[in-house]
């Protein structure tokens, strides 16, 4: 019997090749949206699941009001997890990560100790040796309980053993850091596996370290990342209320004493715990660039879109099946006659409904396959068809035999109820209620694919705001040298000499630039008025800084590199100066407790952080630091420039090799995440436009095939052509028209919600919705008008003949 049903299927599929290929096309594509959502979502879910103590690993996280905007921060001082462990016999273990690249985290110059040249490698962070305990690092040489218990000791991960040791255990052997550090191999690690929030390389040993006068005593700075591992069955609501009041009014609010700014801020704070398996996705707003996050948002988003998708595909076969009601009607009159009854007819129309989902099945795995590259490099991940995974095909199969059969159900109860007598007397009547269901299909589905064209038009209209906007500071042709560091006291000497060549416009030292990514603030106030102290960024920077960054100043003066007095001199922001009560600045005394510092300028504020913030206060005190050259170039070759200044590099540092980056890259990069979201959307409104359409263009052949005769008879009568175009497409045009009145407010209130995250952003203007009005109008009448144009012009005396 079934084996009977998919043959009488095939054979109507056959028979009607467009519905056929339309129906497949729109649930192929449905299909290979879910797919790709789900390696995508699966992947995003799955971080940090294979720590066997997951359910009991936790990340401190702290909240509090700065400036009067709330913050939310990881870093706390080095001291703490220690006293921690002190306080509460809650916690069964407690460890430290600290990556700041200012203390030689993060990134460093390395070489085996029988190596000249060195290599740059990034990944780096020093750790408390039972931090390799409670992530479950696993060790292929080396104890792990021991591995970093000794001070000056490094866990490499296994890919950087490998080329500093090739095929050897390399424990117990010298590595030289940033030219003069020796550092002795303590173990080495399996690299971390891509769906972990921790992406480290290499693990440096925090015992016997001290970055600072009794820093590891000191509760005044905030630089460690502190995790704990809790004893089974603790309430952590309860725990994060004890934790709060035990660290904020035992340590940090006696620590800030005097300092009243300070206390304020702790007194605004709490503590909570972070779930290890909560990290990736949902560390959204921390303050934190030294990891990559997800976002459960995104994840969410992602995944209705792709249902959606595939509810578009299921609509056309929903609604084609039912306008082709009148075709079917006799068959089942018919069949009925000779003796079926309902339930084999409703069996009949789900095992076609089947056969469709089957084959678009294979087409959507080939569909997915082929797009899954591209899709990687839109989101930025590196997933891959799980093909050894035994329930993947079929999982994947069951899910689309059971969209086949929920897009089938309500055709094949429809169409079995028909009476025999009325489908062969040709007295059937279709009704309004059928032709009412359909066009509220239409409408769904042109809906969706609105309200993701007027979202893509809004990301991209944001992107490009942030991308040409005036940011305050001109990014463009600046080549960042980065590890200038290695040229000691040669850097004045190197930034004289690419200074003699003409492609070159201006070079600038400092200790940071304004892609950098977040740094630490300092409390700064003014001299005589700590109470009113402000959180602010401490930069040091050249005397060529700000004209080789365009850096509008709006009163004052630069530095100059003759006066000595400008040592003690300040250059501050906008947004510090309103800090400190507007006004003329120039003259006022500062100080952030170690200097004292006159303001001698303000700059107008510029974006050194997302623009999801306001820009913070900023203090620029002139002085020697030489991490980062940048050179400002003023020629069209720059190929040409890049190889000159690696020529003056190497000079001057023949065992390094020189690391560049362009700045407006770097600014591109702040914003990659909004990148992808703005090629995802973009991706998955041509796929729901593409579906939707698809299923339009069906309708509206059935349509003109259903009318033929009442047009022929209009045109025999004396309908204009253009009349009977309208007939034709005027009732999907309204159709349209109710989509865009639904997706116009739909639309407006998600995209709001999502520039809400940025402090500064565009305004949805109505431009926005005639544009994704006026297109999508424009490719429904190319499907439509195609149709409709065909049943226009031909001849009345065939469609009548019958008559």
């Amino acid at each position: 019997m079934l084996r009977n049903f998919f043959k009488i299927a095939w054979r109507n599929m056959r028979k009607q090749k467009l519905f056929t290929l339309i129906n497949i096309g729109g649930f192929a594509i449905g299909i290979a949206a879910c797919l790709l959502i789900a390696l995508y979502v699966s992947n995003e879910m799955s971080y940090d699941k294979d720590n066997p103590n997951k359910d009991r690993i936790y990340r401190i996280i702290g909240e509090a009001k700065v400036n009067g905007e709330t913050h939310n921060g990881i870093s706390f001082p080095a001291p703490m997890a220690k006293a921690l462990m002190n306080d509460f016999p809650e916690i069964e273990a407690a460890g430290r990560i600290m990556s700041n690249e200012l203390f030689g985290g993060a990134n460093n110059q390395v070489r085996r100790v029988d190596q000249q040249a060195n290599s740059y490698e990034t990944g780096f962070c020093f750790a408390d040796t039972i931090l390799l305990d409670m992530l479950n690092v696993h060790m292929i040489y080396g104890d792990r309980s021991r591995a970093l218990s000794e001070p000056a000791s490094v866990v490499l991960c296994k890919s950087m053993a490998d080329k500093y040791f090739p095929g050897r255990n390399p424990v117990g052997q010298t590595m030289t850091f940033n030219d003069h550090i020796p550092v002795r191999v303590g173990g080495v690690m399996q690299d971390f596996p891509s769906n972990s929030h921790l992406q480290y390389r290499g693990f440096i040993s925090l015992a016997g370290l001290s970055f600072g006068n009794g820093e590891q005593e000191n509760w005044n700075q905030s630089n460690y990342v502190i995790y704990l591992q809790l004893k089974p069955n603790v309430d952590v609501e309860a725990f994060n209320k004890k934790m709060t009041s035990d660290v904020i009014e035992k340590y940090m609010i006696p620590a800030a004493a005097g300092k009243k700014n300070v206390e304020d801020i702790w007194k605004s704070a709490h503590l909570y715990l972070q779930p290890l398996t909560d990290i990736h996705l949902h560390s959204y707003g921390l303050e934190d660039t030294s990891i990559k996050y997800g976002d459960i948002r995104f994840v969410y988003l992602f995944a209705a879109i792709a249902i959606f998708i595939l509810v578009l595909a299921c609509i056309n076969f929903l609604n084609l099946s039912t306008a082709r009601s009148a075709n079917r009607a006799r068959e089942v009159g018919l069949r009925k006659v000779i003796g079926s009854g309902r339930g084999s007819l409703i069996s009949q129309f789900l095992a076609e409904s089947m056969l469709y989902s089957i084959l678009s099945f294979f087409i959507a795995i080939i569909i997915a396959a082929v797009v899954l590259p591209l899709f990687n490099k839109a989101a930025n991940t590196q997933l891959t068809m799980p093909w050894n995974v035994w329930w993947f095909i079929p999982l994947l199969f069951s899910a689309s035999c059971v969209a086949g059969l929920l897009a089938g159900l309500y055709p094949a109860f429809y169409l079995s109820r028909f009476k025999p007598i009325n489908t062969l007397k040709g007295n059937l009547s279709l009704g309004s209620r059928n032709a009412g269901l359909r066009s509220a299909l239409v409408v769904f589905q042109f809906t969706i694919s609105l309200v993701l064209i007027i979202g893509t038009i809004v990301i991209y209209r944001q992107m490009n705001y942030i991308m040409y906007s005036d940011t305050g500071f001109n990014k463009d042709r600046v080549v960042m040298i980065k590890g200038a560091d290695a040229l000691g006291k040669q850097t004045a000497s190197f930034k004289n000499e690419l200074l003699k060549f003409p492609a070159v416009k201006n070079v600038t030292v400092s200790d940071y630039l304004p892609v950098t990514g977040k740094r630490n603030g300092n409390p700064f106030w003014e001299e005589g008025k700590d109470e009113n102290r402000i959180q602010g960024q401490r930069w040091v920077i050249d005397e060529n800084y700000i004209p080789a960054l365009d850096i509008r100043m709006i009163e004052g003066r630069n530095f100059s590199g003759t006066m000595g007095a400008d040592s003690s001199g300040a250059i501050i922001n906008k947004a510090f100066a309103d800090r400190l009560g507007g006004g003329d600045m120039i003259g006022k005394k500062i100080t952030n407790g170690y200097e004292h510092l006159t303001v001698i300028g303000v700059v107008g504020n510029f974006y050194f952080e997302s623009m999801k913030q306001k820009v913070d206060p900023l203090c620029m005190v002139l002085g020697n630091s030489n991490s980062i050259v940048s050179v400002k170039v003023n020629a069209a070759n720059m190929k040409d420039v890049l190889a000159s200044i690696e020529k003056t590099w190497k000079a001057f540092v023949p065992h390094q090799t020189m690391r560049f980056d362009f700045m407006d890259q770097g600014y591109a990069a702040m914003y990659a995440d909004v990148q992808r979201m703005q090629y995802i959307f973009t991706g998955f409104s041509v796929l729901a436009i593409i579906v939707a359409c698809l299923g339009l263009f069906a309708l509206a052949a059935f349509m003109a095939e259903q009318r033929s005769k009442e047009l022929s008879i209009r045109k025999v009568l004396g309908a204009s052509g253009s009349g009977l175009f309208g007939l034709l497409t005027g009732n999907f045009l309204r159709l349209i028209f109710i989509a865009l009145c639904i997706a116009m407010p739909v639309s407006w209130m998600l995209m709001n919600k999502w520039l809400q995250d940025y402090v500064y952003r565009i305004k949805i203007t109505w431009d926005v919705f005639a544009i994704a009005g006026i297109a999508v109008l424009c490719i429904s009448l190319l499907t439509i008008g195609w149709q409709a144009v065909k049943a226009v012009v031909v001849n009345p005396v065939k469609a009548l003949r019958a008559e």
